[in-house]
Formats: structure tokens, sequence, C-alpha cells
């Protein structure tokens, strides 16, 4: 079953009884219940939110993001669960001592699915592709090559209508902006599934900011982005230039979790395909497998 997503962008007190999140909405007096087992996400978009510790404890308890925003409503911060597997220990371990030919032979692995992706997205809006189809199939190990790099600079200069003159920039002109709020969910719903996989989300791949508390997330959803750009793209054609975030934006972009991708040759909502993706990635810290199950586009 694939969990809920909650947004919050009004004024809201939330609590809980009875294993349910309450949330009254003190605008209209309103109160409404959702069961807490079936939520993944919750999105924390308002200043004037108020949240009980005991609504915090039973989401975490539940293995659900939560993700604040600021302000400007951008999002800022991701609380998640520290014991979200009965093997967690035992994972920890082998994630740590992860060999390097190990961890080079997954992120290729990652380059490759993520630069397909881009290139199917590319074909699919009738755009050329033919460089991108060249560099997924040259990824070395460890894309020592950078070849994600040669990828991305070809594939933001060709996505985007040229109107719009785009550079990917994460404080760029829109639709960075709508790219931004769709990759935070997309972050948030990967770091959730290495936690219910009994994985460190810090400890990357590839990714090693020592200020970035979620680098597995960062390597793992590589592949993923490209469903995030398709629907960017949907917004960009419905709306042109008028690109500054609206309510029907965020709404088109809070659907990401429910997104039909195909993974292994079966189609499944995009949230149910990332707990498959990191379950593989745990297989392989532990020696059992060598591949990495990744969506195609």
């Amino acid at each position: 079953m694939i969990k809920r997503t909650l947004y919050f962008g009004n004024p809201a007190y939330l609590h809980t009884k009875n294993e349910q999140l309450v949330i009254k909405l003190p605008e209209t007096e309103e109160i409404k219940t959702a069961a807490i087992e079936d939520i993944g996400i919750v999105i924390l978009d308002h200043q004037q939110i108020t949240i009980s510790q005991a609504v915090l404890a039973k989401l975490l308890e539940n293995n659900t993001a939560v993700i604040t925003c600021n302000n400007t409503h951008h999002p800022t911060g991701l609380l998640l669960n520290l014991d979200g597997h009965t093997l967690q220990s035992q994972r920890f371990k082998a994630q740590i001592e992860a060999s390097i030919p190990l961890k080079k032979q997954l992120w290729q692995q990652t380059i490759i699915a993520k630069i397909a992706n881009q290139a199917s997205l590319l074909a699919h809006k009738k755009l050329p592709n033919k460089l991108l189809l060249h560099l997924a199939a040259t990824v070395k190990a460890g894309d020592s090559e950078n070849g994600e790099a040669q990828a991305a600079a070809y594939y933001w200069k060709t996505l985007f209508p040229e109107f719009l003159n785009f550079k990917r920039s994460r404080d760029g002109d829109p639709p960075n902006n709508l790219l931004n709020y769709g990759y935070a969910i997309l972050r948030a719903i990967v770091a959730r599934n290495l936690v219910g996989s009994g994985l460190l989300p810090t400890l990357g791949i590839f990714h090693r900011n020592q200020y970035n508390a979620y680098c597995l997330a960062d390597d793992i959803m590589e592949p993923y982005r490209p469903y995030v750009d398709r629907l960017v793209y949907e917004i960009v054609e419905m709306n042109g230039k008028f690109l500054e975030m609206t309510p029907k934006m965020k709404q088109q972009l809070l659907s990401i979790p429910a997104m039909d991708v195909v993974i292994d040759k079966e189609k499944s909502p995009l949230m149910n395909a990332v707990q498959r993706t990191t379950a593989s990635l745990a297989k392989c810290f532990e020696g059992s497998t060598r591949k990495l199950l990744y969506p195609e586009l």
C-alpha cells in the first residue's frame, strides 16, 4: 500500500489521539483525522503550525518523513526515524565495511540509470538524445570520466524551451524553484526508505560532503530525478514563463510519491519503487547481489 503524503500550508494544530493524527484548522474550526500508520510524508509549510511532541514521536515510530519549510516555503529540514529496521546494526556494519570496488560499481550503475532516464525523457519530448545514449553506454566504474557532468550540461541545455534561457542552479530563476521543491520531496522519500531498509542515509557511495546528513539519499535519488524533471517540464508547458509557485503547482509536485514508474519490468508507485531500490542496495552491501534495482523511464 502506498503511504499518504500530507501537506499543511495553512495554520494548523496537530495532535494525536487513539493512533490518529488529529488536525485542527483554526481558520475554519474544522477538525480532521488521519491514521498515522497510513502516512509516509508530512510537509509543514506554514509558520503558524503547532505540532505536539507526541505527534512527532508517533510519526517517527511509523517511519514517516517530516519535512519543515521556511518562510519562503522552501524545504529546510527533514526528520527521520533512528531505528528503522530489526537488522539495523548488522546492515550498518555491512554498509560501513563496503569495499571501494563495490562502491565504484554501485556508482557506475547509478549514473548509467540516471543518464539513461534523462535520455528517455528527452526522447519522450521529441528532443535529441544521442549524446546521452552514448554517455550512458560508456560510463566506467566510479564514473571516472565524469559522464554525469557531461550529460547534465547537455541535458539542461536541451530540456526546457529556449525562451527560459534555463541554467540549473539551486538559487537560479524558475523553474529551479519547482525542481528544488520536487527534489526535496524525492529526497525525503529516498531517505525514509533507506532508514526503513536499515541503512545509514548519511554514509554515501559517492557524495561525501561533511555537512550533508543525507549523502546516501542524494546518491540513490539520482536515477529518480528525471521523473521530477518530467513533471516540472509539464508544468512549464502549461504555464510558460509564469512559474512562481502556486498552490496548483504544489499539488502537482505533491503527487510525486504516487507517480507510476517501471522497475524490474513492473509498474509501481514511485514510493514503492524506491523501497525496492533501497532494499536491493542493502543486499549489495551484504554481498547477496551486486545489482541495484532502478526504474526505467
